[in-house]
């Protein structure tokens, strides 16, 4: 890893098409490197990032917060819940006053295994940037968006 030139073999029209690709490209490699740092615990990136915001609301969240709040938006966010309610991860509550809506929390297993997982630690993928460099991407980030 180093340049994206290189390391896809080819060269690009301008600097912006150059970022664009080069970002799409270290997404997909840091999501692959999450999939290696995940794969013991039998879990995806979508289901730990479900997992993540159960812990941060420190409440019962409904399925559309859970939806809306997702870094990758997934159309089968229901799916994703179906296999953590399984695994005993996390908990589903009706409504009482809107059968419709649906309520979620996470257990105490499920804390237990983000801890162990604990991926904002064990990754290493950030080692290589400063503080002031992580900054300055995420200024540069949110102004793309």
């Amino acid at each position: 890893m180093g340049d994206i030139s290189k390391d896809i073999n080819t060269t690009f029209t301008s600097e912006k098409v150059k970022a664009l690709i080069n970002i799409k490209f270290t997404s997909s490699w840091l999501e692959s490197h999450d999939n290696d740092l995940l794969k013991p615990f039998n879990i995806s990136v979508q289901q730990y990032n479900i997992l993540r915001i159960l812990r941060g609301a420190g409440e019962r969240i409904t399925v559309q917060t859970i939806k809306e709040r997702m870094i990758e938006r997934s159309p089968n966010a229901t799916r994703l819940m179906d296999k953590l309610c399984a695994k005993g991860f996390i908990e589903r509550f009706r409504c009482e006053s809107d059968r419709r809506a649906v309520y979620v929390s996470i257990t105490p297993e499920g804390l237990k295994v983000i801890d162990d997982i604990n991926i904002e630690v064990k990754s290493t993928c950030m080692d290589n940037i400063s503080e002031e460099e992580a900054q300055t991407l995420n200024t540069i980030l949110d102004k793309l968006r």
